[in-house]
């Protein structure tokens, strides 16, 4: 069941579009920052209150690759391996990341902490390598700085 703020938000979202289905992808990042993913329940009280199945809205979501439809650690690590952060290294970021956290990309720390996706582009080539933590863009990162970042995220 969809909370009383899940839908106030979504309701409030959906003003701005021409039709309830079209708010479908802003009402499934709005559910997932409050839960954290998409469960199927969640899927399915999405669809009952835009009028669309949970079929469809599946469809969606896992088209989107930050639309999570399994539970994800507390923080979630995008490492980019796009073209210039794979010319630059980013196979070192996974590779120390196995190390410190003991995960493979895709997989999700045993405390909860972390989950480690590969990402096409954070658009920052630029500044490559790149990762971003939750919402947090990190530049040129060297493996060697990878503990320093890890630590302001608890």
């Amino acid at each position: 069941m969809l909370t009383s703020e899940e839908r106030a938000e979504i309701e409030t979202e959906s003003t701005h579009y021409p039709t309830r289905e079209a708010v479908c992808i802003d009402a499934l990042k709005i559910v997932q920052q409050h839960r954290g993913w998409i469960s199927d329940e969640a899927l399915g009280d999405i669809g009952e209150l835009l009028g669309m199945s949970s079929a469809d809205l599946d469809a969606v979501a896992t088209f989107y690759n930050l639309i999570f439809r399994k539970p994800v650690g507390r923080h979630v690590i995008y490492v980019c391996d796009s073209v210039s952060c794979w010319i630059l290294g980013c196979e070192r970021h996974f590779q120390r990341l196995a190390e410190r956290l003991g995960t493979k990309p895709g997989e999700t720390t045993p405390d909860g902490r972390f989950t480690v996706l590969p990402i096409v582009c954070l658009g920052a080539c630029d500044h490559a390598p790149a990762l971003m933590i939750d919402r947090d863009l990190h530049l040129d990162v060297e493996p060697a700085n990878l503990d320093r970042i890890l630590e302001g995220y608890r």
